[in-house]
């Protein structure tokens, strides 16, 4: 994975697909100032960089039945590294599971929990989560609404220098 030195097409280009990863080439090439061939070029080098990791359809979590939003604080009782990745590996396996974030503080991870309602969240809870090695306890917090969702991260086209 070789690191690209980002310059303001670059980042203009990173913001214009962070906000639609559907945008044609040429569209994305006319917005950065630059001709088709040479956009490509730059995204390919930007996907083989890592700096995208991919691509994916924002899809609307109650147009599928899923209506809950459950955040749940998950404490382990051994913080060992094994431990660790270990409770990571299981987490793979649990579809409604669809963040994992390991903390710093009394909360060792945080799970964004999709499920269709209160009582299937219960059941994952009680059957899975809570039934898993190594889990000691778990706060659960229900999404009320959603005020603000965004991918990625801010992206300043004029920002000087890069980030690596």
């Amino acid at each position: 994975m070789r690191r690209v030195k980002l310059d303001r097409i670059d980042r203009r280009i990173l913001r214009d697909l962070q906000e639609n990863g559907r945008i044609t080439n040429v569209e994305l090439a006319r917005r950065a100032g630059i001709s088709a061939p040479p956009c490509l070029r730059r995204v390919r080098a930007l996907e083989e960089a890592d700096y995208i990791r991919g691509y994916h359809a924002d899809i609307n979590p109650e147009a599928l039945g899923f209506g809950v939003t459950v955040f749940a604080h998950v404490g382990l009782s051994s913080q060992a590294e094994a431990d660790l990745r270990q409770f990571e590996e299981l987490v793979q396996t649990w579809p409604l599971v669809r963040e994992c974030h390991m903390l710093a503080g009394e909360t060792d991870f945080l799970l964004k929990v999709v499920a269709e309602d209160w009582d299937a969240y219960q059941r994952f809870l009680t059957t899975q989560l809570t039934a898993a090695p190594n889990v000691s306890h778990v706060k659960s917090a229900l999404a009320i609404r959603t005020g603000k969702h965004l991918p990625g991260v801010p992206i300043d086209i004029h920002a000087a220098g890069h980030h690596e």
